[in-house]
């Protein structure tokens, strides 16, 4: 291999840690996002797709956190390759490199299936329990992670112009989030 060793880590949220998703894989460059899988803003995603070339080999912990479903796994992965980059996803042991098998091409299908699977079920699981929750009257919601002195900050911010995207960016939420915080009182 003549190129470069490229990392790609991404998590949900920006309290979420890194550290486990290719620690102790020696890279050249990390390409580091902390944005929701469903999101398709992923801005370092779109800077390693633009810096990547041939000959690099980008690592990444899982098919789950390179794409948000099937078809966008599928996409990205036949991008890089066209490009004659390798791809390895360390959990699943599947490289690829633009010359796969039927057999390769297959397993990317299955595998990245049954992330978008698993997923669903997961969510389907939180949403049967939160209904359950709420029949029993347990359920209040997610806690307010913001203070008060947080949320007139951003009323201040708000008032003196700045755009609600930028203000909800710095603070690592999304636009409905911080409209939420902008109604409460």
């Amino acid at each position: 291999m003549n190129g470069q060793r490229l990392g790609y880590i991404r998590v949900s949220t920006i309290s979420q840690n890194t550290d486990r998703q290719l620690d102790g894989v020696e890279l050249d460059e990390r390409f580091i996002d902390k944005v929701s899988g469903k999101d398709t803003n992923r801005p370092e995603l779109v800077r390693l797709l633009g810096h990547a070339r041939r000959g690099d080999h980008i690592v990444v912990h899982a098919l789950d956190r390179l794409a948000r479903n099937l078809d966008d796994l599928r996409k990205i992965v036949k991008t890089l390759t066209a490009k004659g980059v390798t791809i390895e996803f360390r959990k699943e042991n599947l490289i690829f490199s633009g010359d796969d098998s039927p057999m390769s091409t297959l397993l990317l299908s299955v595998m990245g299936a049954f992330a978008e699977f698993e997923r669903s079920l997961i969510k389907e699981r939180q949403l049967e329990g939160i209904a359950i929750a709420k029949q029993k009257g347990k359920f209040r919601g997610r806690q307010r992670t913001m203070t008060d002195d947080r949320i007139a900050e951003i009323k201040r911010r708000v008032e003196t112009g700045e755009k609600k995207a930028v203000i909800a960016r710095d603070l690592g939420i999304s636009r409905e989030t911080l409209y939420q915080y902008l109604r409460t009182a």
